[in-house]
């Protein structure tokens, strides 16, 4: 009776084994892993070859906490049906092992897993590597049952679609800042750096109606007294049309030609001296146009559209705004189109973005159909709405407060109490 003791409390502890290193094992951050591993961590190193193949990994664990559960209950309900014949034996044994399973072998293992899953990993490494090349040819049956078993019904796990790192390190971000861990700011800067391959230039592109551009055959004195009287540094020039645009004047190269002509405006060659347009679809991605700045040294591209129509203009700082926030220099003016409500609500431009407005109020509105917050209202209204038109949708409520011709111009937006 005391061997048989002996063997269940070592059955038992083996099942502890089994289920803390699953709860270590499938919970253990990769990446941390990964940063132990170049520091020179064999430990490390071993887990992370575990979790390559979890399917393995998982199935060998099941197979050893089964084994040793059952043949333990086996034990028991021997060891409690001599102690009590008569059908007595075999209720006790089941509430016994239920109870120190329940405890010893599932939830105080868990519990100390969950507690430090890194380090819980690292110590049952080694151990659970020699169990899974042992277990290996029974898992391998095992997985190969279950995955022709479950084809049968029409359900292939073998190419299951998983997350991408990028949607494994965004979620990650979020949760982190739920918790209180992470600050909004760094929040923002990470997803942006994340985000730049699924958005396109279109998206945040200064609109073709807002930018700052000259006609050629204007006098050259014109010219220069509207760069001087400009914010911007780079200015489109265009002829006979604003869509025909033909150059980009810089205003460090009109000063560099003005001082060469003794300042004398009528000198000067406009159209010599401005840089040749550069065009991009309006389809191009954030990363691309980032990376094709790097390569043509250009800060400064002009959007067309598939009929190679003007649609807008992005800008290198427009693409970094993207990631770290508006960045302002002395000539820009304050972020206007967004003003809180002392009871809540919040006033919104037309023109204002669905991604600035997230950014800026924490908000989670979808901006895959619409750039702007009007065009998001006339999408899901599929109407152009009136004045006082109201619209409920994503848990906010927006009014149309003002109206020019086709466009809306002004809305409320207040969240709805869920």
């Amino acid at each position: 009776m005391t061997l048989t003791i002996i063997l269940i409390a070592s059955l038992l502890c083996f099942s502890a084994f089994f289920s803390g290193s699953e709860t270590a094992l499938t919970a253990t951050s990769r990446a941390r892993m990964r940063s132990l591993e170049q520091k020179g961590s064999a430990a490390a190193t071993s887990v992370i070859k575990l979790t390559e193949d979890k399917e393995r990994l998982i199935g060998a664990i099941l197979l050893g906490n089964n084994l040793v559960n059952i043949l333990a209950s086996a034990l028991a309900t021997s060891l409690f049906a001599s102690l009590f014949p008569g059908g007595a034996g075999v209720a006790i044994a089941t509430a016994v092992m239920t109870i120190l399973v329940l405890v010893f072998a599932e939830v105080l293992p868990k519990t100390a897993a969950i507690a430090g899953p890194e380090s819980f990993a690292m110590v049952v490494s080694r151990p659970m590597s020699v169990l899974v090349r042992i277990f290996a040819p029974v898992t391998a049956v095992v997985q190969f049952i279950v995955r022709n078993t479950l084809k049968a019904f029409g359900l292939d796990v073998s190419n299951q679609p998983v997350l991408s790192a990028h949607e494994e390190l965004k979620g990650a971000i979020d949760l982190h800042h739920e918790e209180g861990s992470m600050e909004k700011e760094a929040r923002d800067i990470i997803r942006g750096a994340l985000e730049l391959d699924d958005i396109e230039v279109e998206e945040i592109m200064i609109h073709r109606k807002n930018i700052e551009m000259l006609d050629i055959d204007t006098d050259n004195r014109e010219i220069i007294e509207a760069v001087l009287q400009s914010k911007h540094t780079r200015i489109p020039l265009y002829k006979d049309e604003p869509d025909n645009i033909i150059g980009v004047l810089h205003a460090k190269d009109l000063l560099r030609a003005l001082w060469a002509n003794e300042n004398a405006p009528d000198r000067i060659d406009m159209q010599a001296l401005a840089m040749e347009p550069y065009f991009v679809p309006e389809t191009t991605t954030l990363q691309e146009q980032l990376d094709a700045f790097k390569a043509n040294q250009q800060h400064f591209a002009l959007i067309v559209d598939e009929y190679g129509a003007l649609q807008g203009l992005v800008t290198l700082e427009d693409i970094l705004e993207e990631i770290v926030g508006e960045i302002e220099d002395e000539y820009d003016a304050p972020v206007v189109g967004v003003r809180k409500q002392p009871d809540g609500s919040v006033t919104v431009d037309g023109t204002v973005t669905i991604r600035d407005l997230n950014r800026m109020m924490d908000w989670r509105l979808p901006d895959e159909e619409a750039v702007t917050i009007a065009g998001l209202v006339i999408h899901e209204g599929r109407c152009i709405p009136d004045v006082g038109q109201v619209f409920s949708f994503f848990g906010y409520r927006f009014e149309v407060l003002k109206k020019r011709r086709n466009q809306v111009t002004s809305l409320k937006i207040v969240p709805v109490e869920a």
